[in-house]
């Protein structure tokens, strides 16, 4: 038994502002990203390989606000943040405001597992991806003139723009479960369009925007980071299945539902329990999101019904 899910970010999605193009592009980047995860967990792989090199591939994909598409910062930077976790050992690496690094979700795996660390940021990380033979990546790489269109409408006072439209949205994660009972989180964004400069969200924030344990589940969320973190969204989720004895999707549904509305918090989640059991919970419009389990045909969807 295995399964993946993976997401592209939560929030406000106008199908107008979307488009019947534009969607279908969006569906390609998740199936591309779903089946290089499926791919490893169905040669027999660890859930750990999949979730990062699912992520990996979102953060290539210039369509989603990480790696190479991420938002610029209100000075035209780009700061990036990601995570990962593996729930057979709570083991978890994470890295945030580094500028020059191409797939930051593979740095914080080296963090995890070649550090005596938990968290690196900014310069100090990308020295240790130095030290690791990680290559630096010019600032250029990227850029993406649509982000860049972003920023100079907020900083020309678009109030139309609101810091979950699909003009900001895109944080990426996955979660996986493996043949061997293993779970594996991690999630990978670059922020809002135009946050100030050293912002750091729940992404890279173990236990807000990622967690995973064996014991219960494994969550990558994606939305206003402020709110997740002061709601302890992923582990929240998972702390009501082992000690509170939810189903998966009544954690997820109430986490999203009622503690972060209660907070006027928009976004979602997706999360994957130690059965194999899938939970994508938002509050929001739409999320960007594919799962698919073993033996069963993938699925993919950006609103409610579809």
């Amino acid at each position: 038994m295995f399964a993946i899910a993976i997401h592209g970010g939560a929030g406000t999605l106008p199908r107008a502002e979307l488009g019947a193009d534009r969607e279908q592009q969006y569906r390609r980047g998740l199936a591309a990203a779903l089946d290089a995860g499926r791919g490893i967990l169905e040669r027999g792989g660890t859930s750990l390989d999949a979730v990062v090199r699912a992520v990996s591939l979102l953060e290539d994909d210039p369509l989603f606000n990480a790696g190479r598409g991420a938002v610029f910062t209100r000075d035209g930077r780009n700061e990036l943040d990601a995570a990962v976790m593996d729930g057979s050992t709570l083991a978890a690496g994470a890295v945030c405001g580094v500028c020059h690094i191409k797939n930051p979700i593979e740095l914080a795996r080296a963090v995890m597992e070649h550090s005596d660390y938990l968290m690196l940021s900014g310069f100090g990380a990308e020295e240790f991806a130095l030290s690791r033979g990680i290559p630096l990546v010019p600032q250029s790489y990227f850029h993406t003139d649509e982000r860049w269109r972003q920023l100079q409408r907020i900083q020309g006072g678009d109030s139309g723009l609101s810091a979950l439209t699909i003009s900001h949205i895109g944080t990426v994660g996955a979660v996986a479960l493996d043949p061997g009972g293993g779970l594996a989180a991690g999630t990978s964004t670059g922020g809002i369009t135009g946050k100030r400069y050293g912002r750091i969200g729940d992404s890279p924030i173990i236990g807000a925007g990622t967690y995973a344990d064996n014991r219960c589940c494994a969550v990558s969320a994606t939305g206003h980071g402020e709110i997740f973190i002061r709601a302890a969204v992923a582990h929240d989720i998972c702390a009501r299945i082992r000690h509170g004895g939810r189903t998966l999707a009544d954690a997820a549904r109430e986490v999203v539902r009622d503690e972060l509305a209660a907070l006027r918090g928009e976004g979602g989640v997706i999360a994957i329990g130690r059965g194999g059991e899938i939970a994508m919970e938002f509050n929001s419009e739409g999320m960007f999101r594919a799962s698919v389990r073993s033996g069963e045909e993938p699925q993919i969807a950006i609103y409610d019904s579809a």
